[in-house]
């Protein structure tokens, strides 16, 4: 599995966990949508994202965008 596919469906898994829990446990668990939403904003400025190079040092494949 490539690097973009893990950051991609962790994202999306973070995103509708944060908005679920929002909803049913805590308001500011929108927080937790809020900084995934941010930070996948700012990686596709500057190529840099910290989930994928946390994934590349664990030995992940890189194919596109990482």
């Amino acid at each position: 599995m490539s690097i973009d596919r893990i950051v991609m469906g962790f994202a999306g898994s973070m995103v509708l966990i944060g908005t679920l829990f929002g909803m049913l446990v805590n308001s500011n668990f929108l927080y937790l949508s809020l900084f995934i939403g941010f930070m996948l904003l700012q990686s596709s400025i500057t190529k840099f994202c910290p989930m994928a190079w946390i994934v590349k040092k664990l030995g992940g494949q890189s194919k596109n965008f990482f």
